[in-house]
């Protein structure tokens, strides 16, 4: 059996839709948000092209699998497993967009910090130190389960922890860097990316 996307022109353009609300306003951030339009000193070390390029690649490597290895076919309940998996994709975009718009001014495509700037520990930031990136990961995670293919899954997912990985190590370490103490005592008190767990 093949994935349902495979199966059905109106799945496949339900999930370009929610791919292109998902992609059209990280496209436009990219350019809007950057260190240098934002006053803020760039301390990103490759990490934002490299989140971006591991982040592609898993997609399009997801998109491969779930064509060519009609094996993993997630076959029960594919509708809701689909239908699951948009939602998750626009919660994860609602969610990443609510953690920014908190974050406000200090927000920055690429790892950088302001000469003001001070630990936000309000909003989602009170548990989780990068919610912005827990909503991402939720929406490729819906993604993934979309494909409705169990490898698709873990290649998209794979891929993105590896880039949130690396992104994470780099900017935990700018702003320790520059704020601190503040910043130290702020980790010791939150979670990565899920509260009271990661």
């Amino acid at each position: 059996m093949q994935a349902l996307v495979v199966q059905s022109h109106f799945h496949l353009m339900v999930l370009d839709v929610a791919v292109l609300i998902w992609g059209l306003p990280e496209w436009i951030g990219s350019y809007r948000q950057r260190a240098k339009k934002r006053g803020a000193t760039r301390r990103d070390r490759g990490s934002y092209l490299f989140l971006v390029a591991v982040m592609m690649a898993g997609m399009f490597t997801a998109f491969v699998c779930m064509q060519a290895v009609t094996a993993a076919t997630l076959t029960w309940r594919q509708p809701l497993l689909f239908w699951t998996g948009i939602v998750l994709i626009v919660g994860g975009v609602a969610f990443r967009w609510y953690a920014i718009r908190v974050l406000g001014r200090f927000f920055t495509r690429d790892v950088a910090i302001h000469s003001d700037q001070h630990v936000v520990d309000s909003g989602p930031y009170r548990l989780i130190r990068h919610p912005s990136y827990s909503g991402a990961l939720i929406s490729v995670f819906g993604f993934g389960l979309a494909l409705t293919n169990w490898l698709s899954m873990l290649v998209v997912m794979g891929a993105t922890v590896l880039g949130f990985s690396y992104r994470v190590h780099v900017e935990e370490r700018a702003l320790c860097d520059a704020l601190g103490n503040a910043y130290r005592d702020y980790m010791k008190r939150t979670r990565r990316f899920i509260p009271y767990l990661w």
